[in-house]
């Protein structure tokens, strides 16, 4: 549910940044920046508080949260490199048309940046499907542990087990190859 919300969110974001007055892009990727120097681990403490606060500690919700954001700010300023190369009369026709900018995101400039949706699909999903210090702060319900919760539970159970640890970390590496071989397709074929 993060990946393809992540994508959606930086898409628009990236999209609005392109047709955004120069000034107000300027400041905004400058502030991305800065975002993108911060350690993620800086705001494990801040992000906690507001989830215990809020009651959604030992649920999913702040593992889905910050696809609502873009997931990083990396996401969106990508987007926007790709939105802005592409030819401003490709936009300039999309006004004689009469298109909405929602119309335009979706029927002509995301078409056009389709390797970039597959790389950072591919990228958001394994950084999704592997990361395992968000669960392990925010996740205490078993039924809820995502695959790298469950592989640690294990380990804490059996240290000796070697077999079991290697089937499980080739179950967690398996859709991380699929997601990357279904992007490369993409890549390979990007005139589609």
């Amino acid at each position: 549910m993060a990946v393809p919300l992540s994508v959606l969110v930086a898409s628009l974001a990236g999209f609005a940044l392109t047709r955004m007055a120069p000034r107000t892009t300027t400041v905004v990727v400058a502030a991305s920046l800065v975002a993108l120097m911060v350690p993620a681990t800086a705001l494990l403490v801040p992000r906690f508080a507001i989830f215990r606060l809020l009651g959604l500690t030992d649920t999913l919700v702040p593992l889905i949260a910050p696809a609502l954001l873009g997931t990083s700010p990396l996401y969106v300023l990508v987007y926007h490199l790709a939105f802005r190369a592409l030819p401003a009369d490709l936009y300039d026709a999309c006004l004689v048309e009469d298109l909405s900018p929602l119309r335009t995101w979706w029927r002509v400039a995301m078409p056009l940046v389709r390797p970039v949706t597959a790389g950072l699909t591919a990228l958001t999903f394994v950084l999704t499907w592997s990361n395992f210090l968000d669960p392990l702060v925010y996740v205490y319900d078993r039924e809820l542990f995502t695959l790298p919760l469950a592989l640690r539970s294990l380990s804490l159970l059996d240290p000796t087990n070697f077999p079991v640890f290697l089937a499980g970390a080739v179950i967690a590496t398996v859709p991380a190859l699929v997601v990357f071989a279904l992007a490369q397709r993409r890549f390979l074929h990007h005139d589609d």
